[in-house]
């Protein structure tokens, strides 16, 4: 199964009472797809998969595939530094119907490569559905090698990865590598990163899973849609145009700045969960500027 284009790493919208916020998900969910992206990702690491429970985690991929009803794809989150953990995580979004599982590299254990390996090869033998590897050694602690990528990228239900590695040389020789090894048409490249969408599109990357989507997906999605078109020009001014605005929902900790976007916006997220907290004071205003220079608010 391929994906090509934008998909959306969800935030998780909470109540005031620290609850997911059901409604909200789902007015979010409808608001994003008629915007135009391609898909969604529900308890990503934007979605604080960190703090979220297992089964608060199971909710949201049922929440996610009953509300997109097939119109775009759908991807859950199921990563886990536990492998059974991860395991029984793509099997429930298996069986709940989610196009997709989003399998981030064990965190925090640090396993080396070939533990990498049978991570990834135990899921991909037990487990029936597509697979994309999350690759985020700033959150996690490891960066998977291009030799490890390229060896689980000819399992059969291995068909991606979601690369949020800088390094735009590294998406390079990943790239070579499936077209050495006839992998190409079988495997596909995300970008991880809003900044790096238009040049790892640009050595064979098919679109992206972004944080900045969640709040202005329109462009986001004409960006990702201009390159695949080949209006080179107008993807590379989309990029100038969003830059700002991608480099200031990072200015703390994802998601902390963009829930406080969305919640300027009227999308009334909710707060962050322990330990992360909400956006400091002397960082508001640099987002109300930009999202005001943007026409968000």
């Amino acid at each position: 199964m391929k994906f090509e284009g934008t998909a959306v790493a969800m935030v998780t919208p909470f109540t005031a009472n620290n609850k997911i916020d059901e409604e909200t998900f789902r007015s979010n969910i409808n608001f994003l797809i008629e915007n135009g992206v391609d898909g969604l990702l529900a308890a990503g690491t934007t979605g604080e998969s960190a703090t979220i429970t297992y089964n608060e985690q199971k909710t949201l991929i049922d929440i996610l595939v009953d509300e997109v009803n097939g119109r775009v794809a759908t991807f859950a989150g199921a990563g886990s530094n536990s492998t059974n953990e991860a395991l029984n995580l793509v099997k429930y979004a298996n069986n709940a119907g989610a196009d997709f599982a989003l399998v981030i590299t064990p965190y925090y254990n640090k396993p080396q490569e070939h533990g990498l390996i049978q991570h990834y090869k135990l899921i991909n033998n037990f487990a029936d559905m597509p697979i994309v590897v999350y690759n985020v050694p700033s959150r996690t602690g490891v960066d998977m090698s291009v030799e490890s990528i390229i060896e689980i990228a000819s399992l059969n239900n291995i068909v991606g990865i979601k690369e949020a590695n800088p390094n735009v040389d590294k998406t390079s020789a990943i790239y070579k590598s499936l077209i050495n090894n006839d992998l190409e048409d079988k495997f596909f490249i995300l970008s991880g990163n809003d900044d790096l969408i238009v040049p790892l599109m640009s050595i064979g990357a098919k679109g992206v899973v972004s944080v900045v989507a969640n709040v202005d997906p329109y462009r986001i999605s004409q960006m990702v849609n201009s390159f695949k078109n080949g209006d080179i020009k107008k993807a590379k001014g989309l990029h100038f145009t969003l830059y700002d605005l991608m480099k200031v929902l990072f200015i703390e900790s994802n998601p902390v700045p963009t829930k406080y976007a969305l919640n300027l916006m009227g999308k009334h997220v909710g707060n962050v969960r322990l330990p992360l907290v909400p956006l400091t004071t002397e960082h508001k205003q640099d987002i109300e500027n930009c999202l005001k220079e943007l026409g968000l608010v």
